[in-house]
């Protein structure tokens, strides 16, 4: 990996979510927005950290980045214009030389972390507005490149597991359901947090 990485030629890296891999071209300037870096260091970033050092041990890279505050908004990195925009943990990206935006995660046939109807609904006003710009690539951490075919999936899937949600009484119940509603889907793990949430008592 840090070998297929320096090949690359990487100049500079936007840290969003993830700032475990300090060790990762420590020389290169790295760059995130002052929520991302409260998150990465002291948030629900730090706490996913702290976990997977607890579970792979010395495997696992858990150094932090050293990341310098940048502001939302236009930036411009190697001649490369950016749009980026926080949001409750990180920020997006926007890339509109190559009309394509980077998000957290999407994945059109995997089960997404919900955690309650307003958040679902949040998420659902967020891709619709990825909708709006007509982007023809969107970029995540955590799946292959997807296009807006994909964003449309995804808010049916938001709004069925809304309706799932409203029509169950119990989490095992809502797991079920939405087993038998996206039987192809992966990620149950995600599906487990969602029910979890949702049915907190």
């Amino acid at each position: 990996m840090q070998e297929y990485v320096k090949i690359l030629n990487v100049k500079a890296i936007l840290v969003s979510y993830h700032a475990a891999g300090g060790t990762l071209l420590p020389n290169i300037p790295k760059y995130a927005t002052k929520n991302a870096i409260k998150y990465g260091e002291q948030g629900g970033g730090k706490a996913l950290i702290t976990s997977f050092e607890q579970a792979f041990g010395n495997l696992f890279d858990s150094s932090l980045h050293k990341m310098q505050e940048i502001q939302q908004g236009k930036v411009t990195l190697e001649d490369i214009d950016f749009i980026l925009t926080e949001n409750s943990d990180a920020f997006t990206i926007e890339i509109p030389e190559i009309n394509s935006i980077y998000i957290h995660m999407l994945g059109n046939d995997v089960h997404s972390i919900v955690a309650n109807t307003e958040h679902a609904n949040a998420l659902i006003d967020e891709l619709k507005s990825y909708l709006a710009k007509d982007y023809d690539l969107l970029l995540t951490s955590h799946y292959t490149p997807e296009d807006m075919n994909d964003v449309k999936t995804k808010i049916a899937y938001l709004e069925k597991l809304k309706q799932i949600a409203k029509d169950c009484s119990t989490a095992e119940q809502f797991k079920d359901k939405m087993k038998t509603a996206f039987p192809n889907y992966s990620g149950e793990n995600y599906l487990d947090m969602t029910a979890n949430m949702f049915y907190a008592k």
